[in-house]
C-alpha cells in the first residue's frame, strides 16, 4: 500500500524581527545597492522634460517594462518631473510619457566617473 504524503501545514508564525539571527541577515543587506541595469540592451533616447516643447537633451534607456523605464542621464532630473522619451524602433519614432519616480546618482564606479544619474520613470 503506497503512503500518501499529507500537505505542509500553513504557519500562523509572526516574525520576530527582534531576533539576533534575522537581524545580523538584513545587516548583511543593508549596503546593497541593486539597479535593473545590465540585464537590458541599453538604448540612446532622447528626453523632453516638463510639459512644454523643451529643449532636446540625451538620455540612455537601461531597462523597460510596460509602465517603467530606468533612464542614466548626465544631469539631475527632478522628482515628479514629466518627461517624454524618444526612441527609434524598427525604423519609426515611439515615444512613451512617464513621470520621474525617483532619481539619485549612480552608485557604479563608472557612474560616478562618468557623472551618471540614474532614473525611474513611472509611464502614463
Amino acid at each position: 500500500m503506497s503512503q500518501i504524503k499529507s500537505m505542509p501545514k500553513v504557519s500562523n508564525n509572526q516574525v520576530d524581527w527582534s531576533d539576533p539571527r534575522l537581524e545580523a541577515l538584513l545587516r548583511k543587506t543593508e549596503e546593497w545597492k541593486l539597479d535593473n541595469r545590465g540585464a537590458f540592451p541599453s538604448q540612446d533616447v532622447q528626453i523632453h522634460l516638463g510639459w512644454g516643447a523643451s529643449a532636446v537633451r540625451k538620455a540612455v534607456l537601461v531597462w523597460e517594462t510596460d509602465r517603467v523605464m530606468v533612464l542614466e542621464t548626465t544631469f539631475q532630473i527632478p522628482q515628479g518631473e514629466h518627461v517624454r522619451v524618444d526612441r527609434i524602433s524598427a525604423g519609426s519614432m515611439r515615444t512613451a510619457w512617464g513621470v520621474v519616480a525617483e532619481g539619485r546618482e549612480g552608485f557604479r564606479e563608472e557612474d560616478k566617473q562618468n557623472g551618471v544619474y540614474v532614473h525611474w520613470l513611472h509611464l502614463s
